[in-house]
């Protein structure tokens, strides 16, 4: 009976060689997310690009958002991340009357993505717009002074 085989003896093995795989896949992930970008913080997929440009005194993003209106979209600057979020619904009506359609349509489309800003910027100087589907926001840098102040001593 010192021949029977042992049907678990391989599990163990198995077990560990696919902990080994998951451990090897997740440092993966991490090492492209790291690589991707460390100023992006969105989660998730989104369908909407962003850039962040440095033109020496300002940061320049620009968003697409194609057939977004400016009332579609909310910006939010949060101590060092910039969150561009932008909610529509649009309803496509078939038919000449409206209060007697045969066919309405509606969809709900929305995004959220966050960008982290490499340096501090004046949180009351920052303008916004929206032009031919493109959202562009410009961060101007906080002036930092290297102008030395004497400070009284009580």
């Amino acid at each position: 009976m010192a021949d029977r085989s042992r049907p678990f003896d391989g599990i163990e093995e198995l077990l560990n060689r696919l902990n080994r795989q998951i451990e090897t896949t997740a440092r993966s992930w991490e090492t492209q997310v790291d690589n991707r970008s460390r100023l992006d913080l969105s989660i998730g997929d989104s369908a909407t690009s962003i850039d962040l440009k440095d033109e020496g005194d300002e940061f320049v993003v620009t968003a697409d958002v194609p057939g977004y209106e400016s009332d579609d979209l909310e910006l939010r600057l949060s101590s060092d991340t910039l969150t561009v979020s932008g909610n529509r619904e649009r309803t496509q009506e078939v038919g000449d009357d409206a209060a007697t359609y045969i066919r309405r349509e509606r969809t709900m489309q929305s995004f959220s993505r966050q960008i982290r800003l490499p340096e501090s910027v004046d949180v009351d100087s920052v303008r916004a717009s929206v032009n031919n589907g493109m959202l562009t926001v410009r961060l101007p840098k906080r002036v930092t002074s290297d102008e030395s102040h004497s400070i009284d001593i009580d």
